[in-house]
């Protein structure tokens, strides 16, 4: 989209300078406004057009039943699926009896302006009816990092140059009509009419609706309360039925005249609490917004930003596309988590209900790591999220006859969700991706009461599953077969090198932290025998190798397999996984994702510098990329194999996901996790930063390895490291490292020791990047070639 032309390349801001209606849905998506826990897309203030209406509670669902033609032991009974709650920002116009329908008349202006720097939505609309009269529209939106139940807007409408009547209808509105996204009646039904109505409310001018789901038993209330600005004979009143609430204001407007209205929206939901508790809730909520006014929200929200872009910002000098990208990408990332407080991060944020609002493996190992180092505060309040659905993974492991717990693929409240078993049960290692986030959470911060805590308890059960999930053989290697790794495209292998790394990852640290916290761990019955026992099965796990190839396997037996025949598949045959059967593309050599490349940056000590060269290079040549997340890794080790036009490549795949819509599927909201990847690509990528040790698995240590790509003349971040903000800053030669604050920083720049103060920066030179062949892709899957500022051709040079 951001080639289109209604959009333009700003370093702060994405603007729509036209109404495009063939690309409104995907524009929703990427003007939504949320904060964890208060979600708005993206529509047209009144409401229509749109693609898909939405306003979102995390973790508001509602369950239906799981389709199955056959059904089998361990399957997931039912499933979850977000729904739209009641949608507060929807505010009507009629202008001299006309309805201000965008579709209808002459639309002379539109623009829109997203903010990254004061969190608003911005749009100016200038309008003659079909009946001739003219008249402007600006309003402003916002939802509110400071408060977290509330989102807000401020709306105005004068005449352009005849006077004008009009009417302003504010409204509160539940079970909006959607457009139908699923094909099983049961799921639709459940979409259609998610709320049953328990109290409604209208006076003066605040407005009130209560609901609850049919089935999961959730309290939803929303409460609005507005101000009103007008000349005189500007009047109001209020109404309210069981779906909707509404206050009408209605004015004459001579040129030169307004009328203003403030919208104070606030919304909560409680599976526990009762009607009167939750109504209290939101009534409470709007009041302390209404209090602090309009120019009082935007206050703090300016506030919060600042702050958080002084530790989180990343300067790109060079390609200006990829800046306001990567911007763009953070404020998104942001926006997904930040206030959603012991919630999940869905794959789409509070963006649209593509994946049904589901959370996957995505967060802790593509999100997270962006938040650790820049907002840690919410991979914090994530985590405890996962600890507190604990219950729910420990009785899983029962049901699959595991010890342990066994985290769901997908899920929304913590129950598994998955109907496909091979890529859902079978994919075990989400519970390596959550001790993984542990340990990277804890070494970044040295949060001393969470690892004593959440983080033990978590690392000891998946490090259980783990114990019990695998086996050893006549010679004592520990083997753990049948699982799906990261690559959906391969399934039910065994000793899948992602999966195994990462275990043995989650096996060592649980092992040290009972070491180190003896009480605690007794608390859960875990023992020094049962840590010694988790700590050999560690030090002796598989890692399958091909010595004939002198690649490592991503799953054993893999490189032995039939490949796919690239040659004879066609462009419009990707992604394969809707053209061709599953049986097909799991007995061939054809990745869907990176997966072992993955594996060789999460784990990045466990490979020689010349075993990562040439494991790059085997596995470029099968991987099709048919996911979203694949390209951000694929940056990261290209980067470190000294291939910097191709990981400069794949930075731009990254970064564009959604902007260019290059998955087809923005209208169903944004791919947070590849937004999260641009910021891995650029900073875990071409800044080379890896984290080591942690979590009682040796001494904490963050090192880099920088290197930039023709394109790219500077590069500079930030990231915080146990409180202290260390400043790197990136050119063509040299590296420069600053301490902003705190005591002095240890770190690595390309294996030598350094000492950072805040007092003496760090500059080193840059040794030039390793030369090697090119490696190759499948053909027609090569990633888009960028210039200096932009695209060109795929597959050029």
């Amino acid at each position: 989209m951001i080639t289109h032309p209604a959009f333009g390349c700003e370093p702060w801001s994405l603007r729509e300078t036209e109404l495009s209606l063939d690309v409104l849905a995907q524009s929703e998506s990427v003007f939504a406004l949320a904060n964890g826990h208060v979600g708005w897309r993206g529509n047209l203030d009144e409401g229509e057009p749109h693609g898909l209406p939405g306003a979102y509670l995390n973790g508001v669902h509602e369950v239906h039943p799981l389709p199955y033609g056959e059904g089998g032991y361990g399957y997931p009974e039912s499933g979850e699926t977000a729904v739209n709650v009641t949608d507060g920002k929807i505010i009507r116009l009629l202008v001299d009896d006309e309805p201000f329908d965008l579709r209808y008349g002459e639309l002379v202006h539109h623009e829109r302006v997203l903010d990254f720097r004061t969190g608003l939505l911005s749009r100016t609309a200038e309008w003659i009816s079909p009946a001739g009269t003219a008249a402007r529209v600006v309003s402003r939106r916002l939802v509110s990092f400071t408060q977290r139940a509330i989102a807000a807007v401020e709306y105005l409408v004068e005449p352009l140059d005849t006077p004008i009547t009009v009417a302003v209808q504010s409204e509160l509105v539940a079970n909006e009509q959607l457009p139908r996204t699923s094909g099983d009646p049961r799921v639709a039904a459940v979409i259609d009419t998610p709320l049953r109505a328990e109290e409604d409310f209208a006076r003066g001018t605040r407005l009130r609706l209560l609901h609850c789901t049919g089935h999961s038993g959730q309290r939803v209330g929303v409460a609005a309360d507005h101000l009103v600005q007008g000349p005189e004979g500007t009047c109001w009143s209020a109404e309210s039925e069981p779906d909707v609430s509404r206050l009408t204001v209605t004015a004459t407007l001579a040129p030169g005249q307004r009328l203003r209205l403030v919208k104070f929206v606030a919304h909560g939901w409680s599976a526990e609490r009762s009607l009167p508790a939750v109504r209290d809730q939101v009534e409470g909520a709007v009041a302390t917004a209404r209090s602090s006014g309009w120019e009082g929200l935007l206050a703090e929200q300016r506030e919060y930003l600042d702050d958080f872009w002084s530790r989180a910002d990343v300067e790109v000098d060079g390609d200006e596309q990829i800046q306001q990208a990567v911007r763009f990408a953070l404020f998104h990332v942001l926006q997904a988590a930040a206030r959603a407080e012991r919630r999940a991060v869905p794959a789409k944020g509070l963006t649209g209900t593509g994946y049904d609002g589901h959370a996957f493996w995505d967060s802790e190992s593509f999100v997270f790591p962006v938040l650790t180092f820049t907002a840690p505060h919410a991979v914090a309040a994530a985590l405890r999220w996962r600890h507190e659905t604990l219950p729910a993974a420990l009785e899983r492991a029962r049901t699959l006859g595991l010890e342990g717990a066994a985290f769901p693929w997908r899920t929304i409240n913590g129950a598994e969700c998955s109907a496909y078993w091979p890529a859902g049960t079978a994919a075990f290692h989400v519970d390596a991706d959550i001790a993984h986030a542990v340990v990277r959470y804890v070494a970044a911060t040295g949060d001393e009461q969470f690892v004593r805590g959440p983080g033990l308890e978590l690392l000891v059960h998946t490090a259980r599953l783990w114990h019990s999930l695998g086996r050893r053989d006549a010679g004592g290697v520990f083997h753990i077969d049948g699982v799906t790794g990261p690559d959906e495209y391969s399934a039910i292998a065994r000793d899948n090198l992602y999966t195994n790394l990462m275990a043995r990852r989650n096996l060592w640290a649980a092992a040290a932290c009972v070491r180190r916290f003896p009480d605690e761990a007794a608390e859960l019955g875990a023992s020094a025998e049962e840590a010694a026992a988790w700590q050999d099965a560690a030090d002796r796990m598989a890692v399958p190798y091909n010595e004939q190839l002198g690649v490592h396997e991503q799953s054993a037996g893999f490189t032995t397999l039939e490949r796919w025949d690239f040659e004879a598949t066609e462009p419009e045959k990707y992604p394969l996984l809707l053209h061709f059967p599953y049986f097909d593309l799991y007995r061939k050599q054809v990745v869907k994702q990176a997966d072992l490349v993955l594996a060789m940056f999460t784990c990045p000590d466990a490979f020689t510098a010349e075993e990562k060269a040439r494991n790059f290079a085997y596995y470029e040549a099968l991987t099709v990329r048919d996911s979203s997340l694949s390209a951000c890794c694929q940056a990261v080790l290209a980067a470190e194999t000294g291939h910097l036009r191709l990981a400069w490549d794949y930075v731009g795949e990254a970064a564009l996901m959604d902007l260019q819509d290059l998955e087809h599927n923005t209208r169903d909201g944004l791919h947070i996790a590849s937004l999260a990847g641009t910021w891995v690509a650029l900073v875990v990528g071409l800044g080379g930063m890896r984290q080591y040790g942690g979590a009682g698995a040796g001494e904490p240590m963050v090192g880099f390895a920088p290197r930039l790509p023709e394109q790219l003349t500077r590069l500079a971040f930030t990231v915080l490291i146990r409180g202290r903000g260390l400043r790197v800053e990136i050119g063509r030669d040299t590296a420069r490292y600053v301490l902003l604050e705190g005591e002095p920083l240890e770190l690595l720049h390309h294996g030598e020791r350094l000492t950072v103060t805040a007092a003496e920066p760090s500059t080193r030179a840059v040794p030039p990047a390793p030369s090697r062949p090119e490696p190759e892709q499948p053909r027609g899957r090569e990633p888009l070639r960028r210039g200096p500022t932009g695209p060109g051709e795929a597959g050029s040079a």
